[in-house]
């Protein structure tokens, strides 16, 4: 058996799921009656969630009600960078969502080190924003999978093509 197993160490959004998600918090706004009569909006697009609203309170109820959908959808809420409300036009506030894609350089080197910290015969590479690992014993890639989900990152994991 000199085959070698691998699998890959990505951090993306699903989007189909992210768009339900934000449809869903759409129509709980215009359903919801504390958003009667309010200026609340999402917009969204492959790099961000923009939020406009009345006020802070009203903003942050949006946020928790996308949040909640997102949840529920299986996005994980690590792969939201939430900026800082600021006063936008007609006297409301606006929140961008910056959504988190890719495993940085930075990451990537922390993920490496991990596995080299295991000193299991496993080898690491890093390529287009994810890292592939490969070994030749399977189990010592659960024990990596196993290692990686217990590490608190900033970016959402999933592990992808394993084979």
């Amino acid at each position: 058996m000199a085959n070698e197993s691998s699998f890959d160490v990505v951090s993306r959004i699903e989007r189909q799921e992210l768009d339900n998600a934000i449809n869903q918090t759409r129509k709980e706004i215009e359903n919801r009656f504390d958003f009667k009569n309010s200026k609340t909006s999402l917009e969204s697009d492959d790099k961000k969630i923009t939020i406009v609203s009345d006020d802070e309170l009203k903003l942050r109820n949006v946020i928790d009600v996308l949040q909640s959908k997102a949840v529920k959808r299986g996005i994980d809420l690590k792969a939201f960078e939430f900026g800082t409300p600021e006063p936008a036009a007609g006297a409301t506030v606006r929140q961008v969502i910056a959504l988190r894609s890719g495993i940085s350089k930075d990451v990537g080197k922390q993920l490496a080190e991990k596995v080299k910290a295991l000193k299991l015969k496993v080898s690491t590479q890093y390529q287009d924003e994810q890292l592939r690992v490969s070994a030749k014993s399977r189990d010592d890639l659960q024990k990596v999978i196993a290692a990686f989900k217990a590490m608190d990152i900033d970016v959402p994991l999933q592990f992808v093509n394993y084979r």
